[in-house]
């Protein structure tokens, strides 16, 4: 199958092929009223298209005036191919060439995951749009964005996890349930900590026993791992009780929760700032902390 190209499209000269793909997903795949597939932010948009080398469109989405990416559609015979993040990733370089602090979008629920990975955080309710459940999702060009639920915060990990070149680092209590032992969460680790290359996932706990004794997910991943996994526990009773939890990585991404044991708090994928705080904070604790030897073994 032919590679796709994506690009900028010229919607006065190029509308037609926009529309084909739109309506071949929204319309005839997921049953969306013609008429509302179509509206007047169509002609002020900035549109972007994907064509394979022979000029077929296979996919397309728009940024409209009011900074919101929407009406992202891919063929499905050309899905898992990097065309969608492609398209997404355009929209953001030509929000971030005008100067615009930030972008939305209105993600379907079951899409939450692709946006969650190129750095848009979830907020607000959920609402229907078009008869089909969506949630607004939103990045900070940079920066970080309110964190209000355990959802947006597994968002920015997962995030994290996807951005992170070589270094991934995490300060938790007890490996924060209800996050850290979420799927999407362990997935997203574990592919970094796969990943071809050398890497490092560093973990700070307060409470080594507790995650040790009800089986926690990530620490079964990093006795799998014990090359790429160091766990620590804090020595100090001072570092003990301090409230917060975080993670950052080494491209300038950042999560911080003022009190660890909720998940309200902010992050984002381009929070240079925050990262290097964060960094800061955490290496003395590291150093002063002790391995944690006996979560090593398996079983």
């Amino acid at each position: 199958m032919a590679p796709a190209a994506v690009a900028l499209a010229d919607y006065a000269r190029e509308h037609a092929d926009v529309h084909a793909v739109r309506t071949t997903v929204f319309v005839e795949g997921q049953g969306v009223p013609a008429e509302l597939e179509r509206d007047a932010l169509d002609p002020v948009s900035a549109h972007v298209l994907a064509r394979t080398a022979d000029g077929t469109p296979v996919g397309t989405a728009r940024l409209t005036p009011d900074r919101r990416i929407g009406r992202m559609a891919v063929l499905e015979a050309y899905r898992g191919r990097g065309i969608g993040e492609a398209l997404l990733e355009a929209l953001v370089a030509h929000a971030r060439a005008r100067g615009w602090p930030e972008v939305s979008l209105h993600a379907q629920l079951h899409a939450l995951p692709f946006y969650a990975r190129a750095g848009f955080v979830p907020c607000g309710p959920v609402f229907s749009e078009a008869g089909i459940d969506h949630r607004l999702m939103v990045r900070r060009l940079p920066g970080s964005s309110p964190v209000e639920d355990a959802e947006a915060a597994a968002a920015v990990l997962v995030a994290l996890a996807g951005h992170a070149r070589r270094g991934l680092s995490i300060y938790s209590r007890a490996l924060d349930p209800g996050l850290l032992d979420r799927r999407d969460v362990v997935d997203a680790i574990r592919r970094f900590a796969t990943r071809r290359g050398r890497c490092q996932v560093r973990i700070l706990l307060q409470d080594a026993a507790t995650p040790q004794r009800e089986d926690a997910p990530l620490l079964a991943l990093a006795q799998r791992l014990p090359s790429v996994f160091e766990l620590r526990q804090t020595d100090d009773p001072v570092d003990g009780r301090y409230p917060s939890a975080y993670a950052f990585n080494d491209t300038g991404g950042a999560l911080f929760r003022p009190l660890g044991q909720r998940f309200e708090g902010e992050g984002g994928i381009e929070d240079r700032p925050a990262a290097r705080r964060l960094a800061q904070a955490f290496e003395p604790v590291w150093t002063r902390s002790r391995p944690c030897t006996e979560l090593r073994a398996l079983g």
